[in-house]
């Protein structure tokens, strides 16, 4: 260890990018990788070393996070830093993975004397970019003190869900969260397809919720996304809501839960990146209600 925590970002996606430039900000030594070596390049100024390579980001790091797809994704790219992976050093796996590839990914860390934390985030873009993320996190208290400059220049707050980041037990409440978050846009999407094809003015139906038990903030921050047309940038992507959708939906089947909700809106998700819609704000699961993705006319 140096005086200065080096920590290695692999993934520079809507959240990697982030979550790196605050790591850089927050004075840390910061190197990056991606496999679209363009979506990395821009943190060089911040600071960043972007490295043409895993191998080559994760040599001589203190700490490596993983920001990627999913937990395929994240083992794949390990193994490929493996070359230049230090024993002792911290992983930080910040990729949603789901509770059957965490198991994977902490027994990949133990086979590589890797400290291992299971550490996923809640929040979109906006968060991010303000280092104002919810860190869900496992792992053993005596590697705390080093990953937690880490997660301050990250997050907001860190919850701390256990100390065996193996058993999983971030990425579970993980998943329940995002349960949530994602019925409650699909609902979004499904009120005010509901409200064009019946030719109601939305306004009329937030009118009548105002200020009551059903009103949302996230409904009307939703709704505003689709209403002004303000899909891109994506907050949070239409196929990375699809793929946690479907990892819920995995989970709860692995444990005895049925969850037709979850089911329905990976469903609606996997329409609305069919129909072109993948990279657009998850709210954009709006058009999958209508026949070629078309609302009617008003």
């Amino acid at each position: 260890m140096t005086d200065k925590l080096t920590v290695t970002v692999l993934g520079t996606g809507i959240m990697g990018a982030a979550m790196a430039r605050n790591l850089a900000r927050a004075g840390l030594g910061v190197r990056v990788w991606n496999r679209s070596r363009d979506k990395a390049e821009p943190l060089a100024a911040d600071g960043a070393h972007v490295a043409d390579t895993p191998e080559e980001a994760v040599r001589g790091a203190d700490v490596v996070l993983t920001m990627l797809h999913d937990g395929p994704a994240a083992l794949d790219v390990m193994r490929r830093a493996e070359p230049g992976l230090g024993s002792g050093a911290v992983w930080v796996q910040s990729t949603t993975a789901g509770t059957e590839a965490i198991g994977e990914l902490a027994a990949f860390a133990s086979a590589h004397g890797l400290v291992f934390f299971d550490a996923p985030v809640l929040g979109t873009r906006a968060p991010a970019e303000a280092g104002q993320l919810t860190v869900l996190a496992a792992g053993p208290s005596a590697a705390r003190d080093t990953v937690t400059p880490v997660f301050d220049a990250v997050g907001a707050r860190t919850v701390w869900t256990g100390e065996d980041g193996a058993a999983g037990s971030a990425t579970r409440l993980k998943l329940v969260a995002n349960s949530w978050v994602l019925a409650a846009t699909a609902a979004t999407g499904e009120v005010l397809a509901l409200a064009r094809g019946l030719g109601v003015d939305p306004e009329d139906f937030f009118g009548l919720i105002a200020d009551g038990p059903l009103d949302m903030g996230y409904l009307r921050a939703k709704s505003a996304l689709v209403l002004e047309d303000r899909l891109s940038p994506a907050s949070f992507a239409v196929g990375t809501a699809e793929k946690d959708a479907r990892l819920i939906v995995d989970a709860g089947r692995r444990n005895g839960v049925r969850l037709d909700v979850a089911e329905a809106a990976a469903e609606r998700f996997g329409r609305a990146g069919a129909l072109g819609h993948g990279d657009e704000d998850m709210a954009a699961a709006y058009f999958a209600s209508f026949e070629e993705g078309k609302p009617p006319s008003p």
